[in-house]
C-alpha cells in the first residue's frame, strides 16, 4: 500500500526524532563500576527488567542480616583462650568488625542511587565518613571529604544537594539547574462507562424529548523523557457512544484519535551532559563510596593494630609487675631470715613488706589493664560478644614488639609524596570538586532564556465501526499538524544570578579547603616521621637503661648476700629496674604505634599489610594479611 505523501513525511519526521532521542539515551563515556547484587541476582544499580514491572513488583530482596561471628574465630578459640597473631587479628577484623560491616552497606546503597538517577531523579546521597564506633586504640581518625548524604553509614554527613553545608563550606547550590525529565517510560490506560437520561428543552437538536445516551471510553497513552531534555507523548483515544437521537449520522458512533506530541528545550534545559548530571553524580558517589570503604578499612586496621600492641604492652607490663612482686617477696623472705638470726634490724622487714604491697597493687592494676585491653581486642575483631566461651576467653598474643637493628629513614619529602598520591581523602575531594563544577555548569544554564520547540500530530476518525475507524486513523484521512516555538524571557532572573554567583563562590571555597587539606597532610606526615624517629631513639636509650639497672640490681643483690649493702639499696635498685622496664615497654609500644601512624598517614596501611580490599568487601578473607611478606 502506498502511503500518502503527508503520512510519509510524518513517518520520516517521527523516525528522525526517535533516532535522535535514542542516541541521547545514554551519556557518552559513562564509566562502569563494580556493582553488588541482591541474593536473587538482581543488580542494585539496574533494578528489575521492564517486563517484571508492568503490573507492580516486589521490592528488590536484600540479604538477611548476619550477626554471627565468622568461622575463623572458632579455629582460634581453643582451650578457653583466644590465641591471636597480628595477622589473625586483622583477618578477623576484616570479617567481623562492625565499623567495616556498617560501612560495607554504603556500597549497595550507593548502587541504589545509580538506579534512582537512571530514572532522572536526583540521588539521595550516601554517607562517606569513617565509622568510629569501635572503642580502643588510636581510633578511626582519618577524616572524609565525603560525597553528599547522611545517615548511620558514617560519622561525616552531607547535605545531599539541599542543605547549607558543613565544615564552613557552602554546598546548598549542589543539585542546581533545570529539572531533569523523567527517564522512566509511563504507560497509562483509562476506561469508563456512562449512561445518561436527559430531558430536552426542544427536539430540534436531538429529535426526541428525552435523550438517552450510553458511552464507553478506552484510552491508552505512552510518555517518555530523554537526556536531551525533551519529552514525547503518544496516545490513542477511543470513544464509542450511542443514543436514541434520530439526528445522528452514525449511531452508534466511534470517535478515535491517534496523537503524537513532543516538547524539546533548545536553550534552558537542553543538553545530554546537563540532563545526565544526576547519573554522573550517582556514579561519582559510588566511586567515592568505594574510596570511603577503603578509607574505613585503613582506619579500622590501624585501630586493630593499635589495640593489638596495647594488649602486647599490657601483657609485658604484667610480666614486669609479676617479676617485681617475685623479687620483692624473695627479698622479704631473705630479710626475715636475717632478722631471725640477728644479722639485720627488724625495720628492714617493714620496708620489704611495704615494697611488696606496692608491687602487688601495681600487679593487680596491670592485670586489670590487660583484661580490659583484651576485651577491647575481642570487641574489635568480632560481631557478637554474647558467646560465653568467647566472653570468658583470655586473649593470648603471639607477636612481639621488635626494633630492627637497621631501619632506613625515609625522607619526609618522599613520605609526603606518597601521602598526596595515596590518601583516600584527596581522591574523594577531587571527585567532589568535579561534582561541584558540574553543578555550577547546570546552575549557569538557568541564566538562558526558555526556548522550547513543540510539535504535535493528530489523526482523527468518526465512523460507525472499528474497521472504518482504524482505516481513518492509520490511513491519515483526517490529520492535523502543529509546530511551534515557546520563548520565555526573564527580565531580571535575579534568583538564577544569585545561584550562579553562590555556586562559583562555594566552588572557590572548596578549592581553598582542598589546599588546606594538602597542607594539613604535609604537616601531619612530617610530624609523624619526627615522632617515629624520636620513639626509635628513645627505645634504644631505654634498652641501655634497663640493661644497666638490671646489672646494678644483680651486683647489689650479691653485695647484700655478703652483707656489703643494705636492703634499702636493693629495694631501690628493684624500683629503678621496674621503672626502666616499664618505660621501655611504653616506648616500644609508642614506636610500634608511630609506625602504624606513618603507614596510615601516607595511605599505605593496606599495601603494607597486604590486605585485599575485595576480601574486605566480601567479608571473607582468602588471602591472609602479610601472607606473602
Amino acid at each position: 500500500m502506498t502511503l500518502p505523501m503527508s503520512l510519509r513525511r510524518l513517518s520520516l519526521l517521527s523516525l528522525a526524532i526517535a533516532a535522535a532521542f535514542s542516541l541521547a539515551a545514554a551519556p557518552a563515556g559513562a564509566q562502569d563500576h563494580s556493582i553488588d547484587h541482591s541474593p536473587s541476582g538482581i543488580n542494585f544499580a539496574s533494578g528489575r527488567p521492564m517486563m517484571q514491572t508492568l503490573f507492580g513488583q516486589a521490592p528488590i530482596p536484600v540479604a538477611q542480616l548476619q550477626l554471627n561471628n565468622s568461622s575463623r574465630l572458632v579455629s582460634l578459640l581453643q582451650g578457653g583462650k583466644l590465641t591471636l597473631s597480628l595477622n589473625d587479628a586483622i583477618a578477623l577484623a576484616l570479617e567481623n568488625n562492625l565499623d567495616i560491616a556498617i560501612q560495607r552497606y554504603n556500597l549497595p546503597i550507593a548502587d541504589t542511587d545509580i538506579l534512582r538517577a537512571k530514572a532522572g531523579t536526583a540521588p539521595r546521597g550516601v554517607s562517606t565518613g569513617v565509622v568510629s564506633g569501635t572503642p580502643g586504640g588510636g581510633g578511626a581518625t582519618t577524616g572524609a571529604a565525603g560525597a553528599s548524604g547522611s545517615g548511620a553509614g558514617g560519622t561525616s554527613t552531607g547535605a545531599g544537594g539541599a542543605g547549607a553545608g558543613a565544615g564552613g563550606i557552602v554546598t546548598s547550590t549542589l543539585g542546581g539547574g533545570p529539572g531533569v525529565p523523567s527517564l522512566d517510560p509511563v504507560l497509562n490506560f483509562s476506561s469508563s462507562i456512562s449512561d445518561a437520561v436527559q430531558p430536552q428543552g426542544n427536539i430540534v437538536v436531538s429529535g426526541v424529548p428525552t435523550l438517552q445516551s450510553h458511552s464507553f471510553i478506552g484510552n491508552v497513552s505512552f510518555s517518555q523523557g530523554f537526556l536531551t531534555g525533551g519529552t514525547i507523548n503518544v496516545g490513542y483515544n477511543n470513544t464509542r457512544s450511542s443514543n436514541n437521537s434520530n439526528r445522528n449520522l452514525f449511531n452508534p458512533q466511534l470517535t478515535s484519535g491517534l496523537t503524537f506530541s513532543f516538547n524539546q528545550p533548545l536553550l534552558q534545559g537542553f543538553g545530554i551532559e546537563l540532563n545526565s548530571r544526576n547519573l554522573i553524580q550517582a556514579k561519582d558517589n559510588r566511586e567515592i563510596a568505594d574510596i570511603a570503604f577503603s578509607q574505613q578499612v585503613m582506619a579500622t586496621v590501624a585501630q586493630v593494630e593499635d589495640i593489638y600492641w596495647n594488649v602486647v604492652t599490657a601483657n609485658e607490663s604484667v610480666k614486669v609487675a609479676q617479676e617485681a612482686v617475685d623479687l620483692a617477696q624473695k627479698i622479704l623472705n631473705d630479710t626475715q631470715r636475717q632478722v631471725q638470726i640477728g644479722t639485720m634490724a627488724p625495720l628492714q622487714v617493714t620496708q620489704a613488706k611495704a615494697t611488696l604491697a606496692t608491687n602487688q597493687q601495681t600487679l593487680i592494676a596491670a592485670q586489670t589493664n590487660l583484661q580490659y585491653n583484651g576485651l577491647l581486642l575481642k570487641n574489635a575483631v568480632t560481631k557478637n560478644l554474647s558467646d560465653p566461651i568467647l566472653a570468658n576467653a583470655d586473649v593470648v598474643t603471639t607477636d612481639k614488639i621488635t626494633l630492627p637493628a637497621n631501619e632506613p629513614i625515609e625522607p619526609a619529602s618522599d613520605l609526603v609524596k606518597l601521602a598526596l598520591q595515596y590518601r583516600p581523602e584527596l581522591a574523594e575531594t577531587r571527585i567532589n570538586l568535579s561534582i561541584s563544577e558540574m553543578s555550577l555548569k547546570a546552575t549557569e544554564n538557568e541564566l538562558k532564556p526558555a526556548l522550547n520547540l513543540t510539535g504535535s500530530y493528530n489523526a482523527n476518525s468518526l465512523q460507525p465501526n472499528y474497521g472504518a475507524t482504524f482505516g481513518n486513523v492509520f490511513g491519515n484521512t483526517f490529520p492535523s499538524y502543529a509546530v511551534g516555538l515557546n520563548l520565555q524571557l526573564p527580565l531580571r532572573n535575579r534568583s538564577a544570578q544569585a545561584d550562579v554567583a553562590r555556586a562559583e563562590l562555594s566552588l572557590q571555597q572548596s578549592y581553598l579547603q582542598q589546599q588546606q587539606q594538602v597542607n594539613n597532610i604535609v604537616i601531619s606526615v612530617e610530624q609523624a616521621q619526627f615522632a617515629l624517629q624520636s620513639s626509635r631513639a628513645q627505645v634504644l636509650a631505654l634498652q641501655d637503661a634497663a640493661t644497666l639497672n638490671r646489672e646494678t640490681l644483680d651486683a647489689d643483690q650479691k653485695k647484700l648476700d655478703l652483707g656489703a649493702t643494705t636492703v634499702t639499696q636493693v629495694l631501690t635498685d628493684q624500683t629503678n629496674l621496674t621503672t626502666a622496664e616499664s618505660n621501655l615497654i611504653n616506648a616500644e609500644s609508642a614506636y610500634e604505634q608511630n609506625k602504624i601512624n606513618v603507614e596510615r598517614l601516607t595511605g599505605r596501611t593496606l599495601t603494607a599489610n597486604r590486605i585485599s580490599i575485595l576480601d574486605a568487601e566480601n567479608g571473607k578473607v582468602t588471602q591472609m594479611p602479610h601472607a606473602n611478606q
